[in-house]
């Protein structure tokens, strides 16, 4: 079963509000076996929401649309439905009454408008909203079906989750599918995939693995659906047969693959911390506490680290983390000698354990020929052994940033399993 999404608002088509909806819809949707094959965004006229209907129908066998349901001028979506499906509006006293139980439940005054919100087209099916006031709408015309939600995130989810997910599986019997994503950092795309051809190439019919490269990054999506050959429990065996391919995958990239699904480099090092019971601290030259940032937006983060060093200058350097100024002067402050200084000074200087240091030329300028732009030198250090690695990035001063942090906190992911 196809579904188009489309979201209405002017707000969305000129960048004042990103459409986080979508994204959130496709996720639901798709892990249930009904395929998003299109989205859209129109802007709040009739004109334009006929004309994204029409086109939405054209591909789909479902189109779900978001916003315009709201009791200001403005939104016109629930008026402009009646007037496609020919159908009068009418008050709906169910409505209303359950919309001044909500707003007397959160304390405030009904609105002078719930009469205007209790309005609805009499050939809709309404769906109730307890999470807000305005009800979904859901038509159905030629096989089609046509599903109208509030614009507002915490609603439409909501409602998804409550009346339209399950509705769409008694409507659309869908094939079950199943995804697992396991996350790698410190290759790019195209050498994972030639690792990799053998188990594409073996990989079952009902079974495909997806790539999905970012700064430093590479998720690696497999995707299974039920085909007849399957157990009637086809749930229980796309799971094990998605565990034993991921299994598969991870033996074939031990030296990549740092997580699974929704898990993020600086909370899978800080598990590591936490299990080793071990303090950590970065010293931090081109990435200005980025580093720092990361670690600390993972909630627990206190219990491992107890701050960072930014050494930005020469000074900084020697002052703070007890670099040499023959160092710096006889190799500089971009070099193997400088960080692997700078990580055994942060051990002391911060009191732990296990300390991340970083230098790099993080551009646009400042570079030389044995040392171009995007040129950065990473080590880390217990008090037994140090390592050091050096990377050569590009010319954008942001992605440099990005890029050092991913690979200096998979730097010290490594480090801590050797």
């Amino acid at each position: 079963m196809n579904v188009h999404l489309l979201t209405i608002g002017d707000e969305i088509l000129i960048g004042q509000i990103t459409d986080t909806n979508s994204a959130w819809m496709s996720r639901q949707l798709n892990l249930r076996g009904f395929r998003v094959t299109g989205k859209s965004s129109v802007g709040d006229t009739q004109e334009a929401i006929i004309h994204g209907l029409e086109q939405a129908v054209s591909r789909a066998d479902v189109v779900i649309m978001t916003g315009g349901l709201g009791p200001t001028k403005d939104d016109i979506t629930k008026k402009t439905l009646a007037d496609y499906f020919g159908s009068e509006m009418a008050f709906h006293q169910e409505t209303y009454d359950r919309m001044a139980a909500y707003f007397a439940r959160i304390g405030r005054q009904l609105p002078a408008a719930a009469s205007i919100q209790a309005t609805q087209p009499v050939q809709a099916l309404l769906l109730t909203n307890k999470a807000g006031s305005a009800p979904g709408m859901w038509f159905e015309r030629d096989g089609k079906v046509f599903i109208s939600l509030p614009g507002v995130p915490f609603e439409m989810e909501y409602l998804m989750a409550e009346e339209v997910l399950p509705r769409l599986a008694d409507r659309f019997p869908g094939k079950p599918i199943a995804h697992r994503t396991l996350l790698t950092a410190g290759e790019g795309e195209s050498n994972i995939a030639s690792r990799l051809e053998a188990f594409e190439n073996n990989l079952p019919a009902n079974v495909k693995l997806a790539y999905l490269p970012s700064l430093g990054q590479v998720r690696l999506r497999l995707t299974a659906t039920w085909d007849e050959a399957l157990h009637p429990d086809a749930g229980v065996q796309l799971h094990t047969l998605l565990e034993n391919k991921a299994a598969e995958l991870q033996a074939l990239l031990p030296d990549l693959v740092y997580g699974y699904d929704n898990d993020s480099l600086q909370q899978v090092v800080g598990r590591l911390l936490e299990a080793r019971r071990l303090q950590f601290g970065t010293a931090e030259s081109c990435t200005g506490g980025y580093i720092a940032h990361l670690i600390t937006s993972v909630p627990g983060a206190s219990n491992y680290f107890p701050g960072s060093i930014i050494s930005y200058s020469y000074e900084m350097k020697t002052k703070l983390l007890g670099v040499q100024p023959q160092t710096l002067v006889r190799s500089g402050a971009v070099s193997e000698e400088t960080v692997r200084e700078m990580a055994l000074g942060a051990l002391d200087a911060l009191g732990v354990d296990v300390a991340l240091a970083v230098s790099g030329i993080a551009g646009p300028d400042g570079g030389t020929p044995d040392k171009p732009v995007g040129t950065v030198w990473m080590a880390v250090a217990d008090r037994r052994r140090t390592t050091a690695e050096k990377y050569i990035f590009g010319r954008d001063r942001l992605k440099n940033i990005q890029l050092t942090a991913t690979y200096g906190l998979n730097l010290v992911r490594k480090f801590l399993l050797a």
